[in-house]
């Protein structure tokens, strides 16, 4: 395994930030097939990162087809053991405005046509997920966003519904009354199979819109969410940088998530697929 990096998957103007220098680009092999983009490597702030495009470049991969167990294999076998992801998201709540950074600290996975785990025929495992977010690497990140000068929501639940399609006002109201806090359609799924992979996983959620449940404001459009994602790429670059000398110190703690997790009798697990997954289970098998 190479060398260990940080990992942060995003948009693309994540990696073309003042103060980063480009290393390589990485085209990483995986058994799910290719992940959505090259892996850029490079240094910033004397830390290595490790950065990947979740919608590939240009944004041209919709949420239900990214390929997340490629994405994040590809972290691992690069020696990533923390990822920071940031997307955009939906507010549900008042005091969320947009242009506010939330650093979730729960999940509720409402997607329907997605794999989302590494355990599938031939392999049956459970880790647990009763606390998805590594509270380590969430409380270093929260901090670099205050650092950053933005406004900051510690803590809160992110519903990640499949998409594309916005929700509906009913959806939406449905949600608001389960207590969610913002809305998004990708960081469940990278969230628990980072957990599977024994990789540290936090997410800084950039709030671009009130989805549809204010019922005196428009309801989100496309146009909207980019003008405030545009407005807030800096401030994620700046989240970034300021975060990543303390993340990439981080002990992971989520490192053996998947030690006791194989109930399967290890004399029935086929070679090929221990093979496989050997960067990820290996030894464990």
């Amino acid at each position: 395994m190479a060398e260990k990096l940080l990992g942060v998957i995003g948009g693309s103007g994540l990696y073309q930030m003042q103060g980063l220098k480009i290393i390589e680009q990485v085209a990483v092999k995986t058994p799910f097939g290719p992940p959505s983009a090259d892996a850029v490597i490079g240094e910033l702030a004397g830390c290595r990162l490790a950065f990947l495009p979740r919608h590939g470049l240009g944004h041209s991969i919709p949420p239900s087809e990214i390929n997340f167990r490629a994405n994040i294999f590809a972290m691992k076998k690069l020696g990533v053991e923390q990822i920071i992801s940031v997307s955009a998201v939906g507010s549900m709540k008042e005091e969320i405005e947009p242009g506010h950074i939330v650093i979730p600290d729960q999940f509720i996975d409402w997607t329907r046509h997605r794999v989302s785990s590494f355990f599938t025929s031939g392999m049956v495992g459970h880790v647990g997920f009763a606390d998805p977010i590594c509270p380590q690497l969430a409380k270093t990140v929260a901090e670099a966003a205050r650092k950053a000068g933005a406004t900051v929501h510690e803590g809160g639940t992110y519903i990640c519904i499949e998409g594309p399609q916005f929700s509906t006002r009913a959806e939406s109201n449905v949600y608001r009354s389960w207590g969610v806090d913002v809305i998004g359609m990708t960081n469940v799924t990278e969230a628990k199979l980072a957990r599977e992979a024994g990789i540290c996983y936090a997410t800084v959620a950039l709030s671009t819109d009130y989805d549809c449940w204010r019922e005196e404001e428009e309801a989100v459009t496309v146009e909207a969410v980019l003008e405030v994602m545009h407005q807030n790429v800096e401030t994620a670059q700046a989240i970034i940088k300021e975060a990543a000398p303390q993340a990439a110190a981080l002990d992971c703690c989520f490192k053996d998530a998947a030690k006791n997790a194989i109930v399967t009798d290890r004399k029935l697990i086929p070679n090929s697929l221990k093979k496989e997954l050997d960067v990820l289970f290996g030894e464990y098998l």
